[in-house]
């Protein structure tokens, strides 16, 4: 299994300087490589304390100069709040600068507050989105760009430094509903997940998306990459009240970012999926299951508990690559450090021996 490490400059309610917890996520990120991770990845977010990134591709270019080997991941660019040439372009750069080390993940985006940021209409966002991922994964192997869509018009550009070699199977898109996961399936890009459905749901899920996969590419996809907030310990006692105090702080940002408890989504064309969060939230006690909910999927525990719950993952989503999000809530700087290094030492090595998924599940391959 590929295991890798995402940072995500989170800084709950400016509990402290942003330019300190910076520094701190910056010195986790710098450990991946010498820990032995195999990709080091970050999320773009803007204007509030959720995620401090707004340039997940300025981030990655740092990294591409603190690193020799390490692959570097993008979960995700958000491309409705782009110029899809630019994004073309800082890829394509990227990928040069870093001897062809990108993992390229896309998204369309879900905060309101986002979008309202960048004058963007949220009801245009999924087809901004697949117009502008058209254009640039095409441009990205052909070497030049262009497109004529109802959103994006981009006469014929060379792209420079040219591509240098294809960015198929390892270009990949966050798709939390169904009809997304169709679009990417059909455009040939594997999925990046986040688990926050029942597990039979993911299954089913990604059985339609496999299908609509194999009828539009004549292949099978490709195993997708999984991410989870992770925190472990040698004390099963300890890690259950710390990952309830942190990945339970992080599920509240969650809804707080995406404003979940307001009904805004059920409204919004090409949301309504998301918007069923509303009714599950609102209803009596619904805060609190879907709090132990989101504790029940995510990976904490003993290493030998957090080995078993990230193979629990594989056996539900076929994913052959897991990043371990470490840091996140206001979590002390240290803590985070020591549950990186305890990932890294105590549960990175057993994932690296397991067997791809679709060997170890019988897949198709």
């Amino acid at each position: 299994m590929h295991v890798g490490l995402s940072v995500i400059f989170q800084n709950p309610d400016r509990a402290r300087p942003d330019h300190e917890v910076y520094a701190d996520d910056l010195r986790l990120a710098r450990l991946a490589e010498p820990l032995g991770f195999d990709s080091i990845w970050s999320v773009e977010h803007h204007f509030t304390d959720y995620t401090m990134c707004p340039d997940v591709m300025q981030f990655l270019t740092y990294m591409a100069g603190c690193t020799e080997r390490i692959q570097l991941g993008s979960m995700v660019c958000v491309l409705p709040w782009h110029d899809p040439v630019r994004v073309a372009e800082q890829v394509s750069m990227l990928d040069a600068l870093s001897g062809g080390r990108v993992i390229f993940g896309i998204g369309r985006g879900t905060g309101r507050v986002e979008f309202d940021g960048f004058r963007v209409e949220m009801p245009e966002a999924r087809s901004r989105f697949a117009e502008a991922a058209e254009m640039i994964l095409t441009g990205l192997e052909q070497g030049h760009v262009e497109y004529d869509g109802d959103y994006v018009r981009q006469p014929r550009v060379d792209l420079r430094p040219a591509p240098h070699r294809t960015f198929r199977g390892r270009t990949y898109a966050a798709a939390i509903s169904p009809e997304s996961a169709a679009i990417m399936a059909k455009m040939g890009v594997g999925l990046l997940i986040i688990p926050q459905k029942p597990w039979k749901v993911h299954r089913q899920e990604l059985a339609e998306y496999r299908s609509v996969y194999r009828d539009a590419n004549g292949a099978e996809p490709p195993p997708p990459y999984c991410a989870g907030w992770t925190f472990v310990d040698e004390s099963a006692d300890r890690a259950e009240e710390l990952a309830r105090r942190y990945i339970g702080g992080y599920w509240d940002s969650v809804v707080k970012h995406y404003e979940f408890d307001r009904d805004h989504l059920s409204k919004t064309p090409g949301y309504e999926f998301h918007g069923q969060m509303y009714d599950r939230l609102t209803e009596p006690g619904g805060r609190e299951r879907m709090t132990e909910f989101f504790l029940g999927i995510q990976v904490w525990g003993t290493p030998e508990q957090v080995y078993d719950k990230v193979v629990t993952i594989q056996d539900n989503t076929y994913c052959d690559a897991y990043m371990a999000v470490c840091s996140y809530a206001g979590m002390p700087a240290a803590e985070a450090e020591r549950n990186l290094r305890l990932f890294a030492g105590s549960v990175m090595p057993e994932l690296k021996q397991l067997a791809p998924a679709y060997e170890r599940l019988g897949l198709p391959v």
